[in-house]
């Protein structure tokens, strides 16, 4: 069967431009539409989605999340020809996508992609592609203009991994901004942390951001791939697997605005010290033996939590301020802590810090509230082990 001659291009976003305009550049006879009526460069727009499909043999959408996709596809469903190929590159959830392929029938290609605008470009895309074999042969000389075609055994699966590959990347989003934190924290320079790490695991994620990672203004160079839709996909990945996904809350929580770059969610500044405070006096009060560090960093309010000598206990503040006699323990000197973890989400939040008691080790875990006089921890539970 011939190749296609003429396609569609619904929703003309940082992708969708960017595809339409490759197959352009490659003599694809191309027609674009976009809600938001945005042009897209040289490339023909239409008004109505309708009009843009009834010329069409391939449909491809590049729309932002699923009820997008199924918002458009239902608005153009009666203007698809019988034998016009419906080609969605979006980001869906896995169930999306699979009742996209129940409802569109053979004539449906999902072909998730990796890679972001310069990869479009380049014609670099590894695209993960699910589909009848007839309607991805059909796809297919589309699909290899823009990059390499992977086949998927059916859509939700296509979907489901590209989440995955998204995970991936957010993970490498999230070190790098934890590995800037730590460099700022020991006053290292940017240019000279970034210099380093380019040459390690995070190298080509550095080297492909850094006019982002540096501060260099905004307009010299553009969003290839944004904070909301990293975030967007994460969401869509702990919803889809019924998995705690911290990546999820780390990069809605971003203070960078969703338009902007995934990289500038890695130069968010660490946590400011008002949140560590009450976490630094409760390390005092363990150092000291003198509850009043204890009745500094906790709320009167609050109670300490778990299992001591194999028996639930729930002091209150008081209470556990007596086990205390202001003296240091007597092995101070071997003993130590470190806070591991706080994620701070506008007036409250959440620390683990872990504890090195001699034959003991303690994990505690806190909720902090922030009150009028600042931050406190509301309440705490630990865990002993030996």
């Amino acid at each position: 069967m011939t190749a296609p001659q003429t396609i569609a291009v619904l929703g003309l976003g940082r992708m969708g431009t960017a595809v339409a305009t490759r197959l352009a550049d490659h003599d694809w006879d191309v027609v674009g539409w976009t809600r938001s009526g945005r042009p897209a460069g040289a490339v023909e727009t239409a008004d109505d989605p309708n009009d843009a499909v009834a010329k069409a043999d391939t449909v491809l959408l590049a729309l932002f999340d699923g009820p997008a996709c199924r918002q458009v596809v239902d608005q153009v469903r009666d203007s698809l020809r019988g034998d016009t190929v419906v080609l969605n590159i979006s980001t869906i959830a896995p169930a999306e996508a699979a009742g996209l392929a129940r409802d569109l029938g053979a004539s449906y290609v999902h072909a998730p992609v990796l890679g972001s605008v310069p990869a479009v470009a380049a014609g670099a895309l590894q695209i993960l592609a699910a589909a009848d074999q007839g309607a991805l042969d059909r796809a297919r000389p589309v699909l290899e203009v823009l990059g390499t075609v992977r086949h998927v055994d059916d859509a939700a699966t296509a979907a489901a991994l590209k989440l995955v590959a998204n995970n991936s990347l957010a993970g490498a989003v999230l070190a790098l901004r934890d590995a800037l934190r730590q460099a700022d924290a020991l006053g290292l320079s940017r240019a000279q942390a970034l210099d380093v790490l380019e040459l390690g695991q995070l190298g080509g994620l550095v080297a492909r951001k850094r006019p982002f990672l540096t501060g260099e203004p905004a307009d010299a160079t553009a969003a290839t791939f944004t904070i909301g839709a990293l975030a967007k996909d994460m969401a869509l990945l702990a919803a889809a697997s019924d998995v705690p996904l911290r990546s999820a809350a780390d990069l809605a929580d971003s203070p960078a605005g969703p338009e902007a770059d995934i990289a500038v969610a890695a130069t968010a500044p660490a946590v400011d010290d008002a949140v560590l405070e009450p976490l630094r006096a409760y390390i005092r009060g363990h150092a000291t033996g003198d509850p009043a560090h204890f009745r500094d960093a906790f709320l009167p309010s609050a109670h300490i939590e778990g299992l001591r000598d194999g028996v639930f206990v729930s002091w209150p503040l008081d209470e556990y301020c007596t086990l205390f006699n202001g003296r240091p323990a007597p092995n101070e000197s071997a003993r130590s802590r470190r806070i591991d973890a706080v994620d701070v989400h506008d007036t409250v939040a959440t620390a683990t810090m872990t504890l090195w008691h001699g034959a003991d080790t303690f994990t505690d875990i806190f909720l902090l509230v922030h009150v009028d006089d600042g931050w406190r921890i509301a309440n705490k539970a630990y865990h002993r082990h030996s």
